[in-house]
């Protein structure tokens, strides 16, 4: 299933998203309830938004093999973590700005998972019963302030600019979170292209993990960590995120005004 977050007629609604491009309103939320309303709209007459809005957004670093060693880094012995603020998130299409104190801004495509229930200290084996859904996600990271803040032993400002975090284009259920391929393209180019089996640290473990400290609320949403092969971008660049029974998640970039 498809869950969609969208805006028509200056109101905002959840739907389920057919093939077909139809959507079939939800009563609510859907960390609520997946009743229908009975109003149907499609997807050509809407504004794909956010799936979530300004959730708390919990990030892990070097959770890829290939990325610790494209980063020179041995594999972490638990996840490393750290957030970013909810005035990152970002939905389809909307614009990453390339900030003023920008001097190397990466992308980095990432397998963003969306709490559906309150979830505290569960085991890594029941983790997944919490997870409402998977969406796109792109870590927008600005890399000199952000290595200068790792030399300190923090990482916040690099990854916490505003629009940082791009997310959608839907929130689907059903998947398998160990083996989905994940890509970024810039301008058209496959710049990241791998699989979520090279994570160091799956779903079902990150969730297990984080619940055993903090209690995580419906809508929260962690970023998973990136693959090998990221890279800069800049004002007038188009970047998209793709993973396997999502979709595609695509944002240009504008630089600050």
């Amino acid at each position: 299933m498809k869950i969609l977050r969208y805006s028509a007629d200056g109101d905002t609604s959840y739907g389920i998203l057919d093939d077909d491009g139809t959507i079939r309103q939800l009563t609510g939320s859907p960390f609520d309830s997946l009743d229908t309303s009975g109003t149907v709209t499609h997807l050509d007459k809407v504004r794909v938004l956010s799936p979530v809005e300004a959730p708390r957004v919990i990030g892990v670093g070097l959770n890829y093999a290939a990325h610790a060693r494209e980063a020179g880094k041995e594999p972490p012995p638990f996840p490393m973590l750290f957030m970013k603020p909810t005035t990152t998130v970002i939905g389809p299409e909307d614009a990453i700005v390339y900030p003023h104190q920008g001097k190397e801004v990466h992308y980095e495509c990432e397998l963003a998972v969306v709490i559906g229930k309150p979830t505290r200290r569960v085991s890594e084996a029941d983790a997944l019963d919490y997870v409402l859904g998977y969406t796109c996600g792109n870590d927008i990271s600005e890399r000199v302030i952000q290595f200068a803040e790792m030399e300190m032993g923090c990482m916040l400002l690099g990854k916490g600019f505003d629009t940082f975090c791009p997310l959608g284009p839907v929130l689907a259920t059903g998947l398998d979170p160990t083996d989905l391929d994940i890509k970024t393209r810039l301008n058209g180019d496959v710049k990241q292209d791998s699989n979520t089996s090279d994570l160091l640290f799956s779903v079902a473990r990150l969730v297990s993990y984080i619940s055993d400290v903090m209690t995580l609320l419906p809508s929260d949403v962690i970023m998973t960590g990136t693959p090998s092969g990221v890279g800069p971008i800049a004002p007038g660049d188009v970047v998209e995120i793709e993973i396997s029974g999502i979709g595609i998640l695509r944002n240009p970039v504008v630089a600050e005004v």
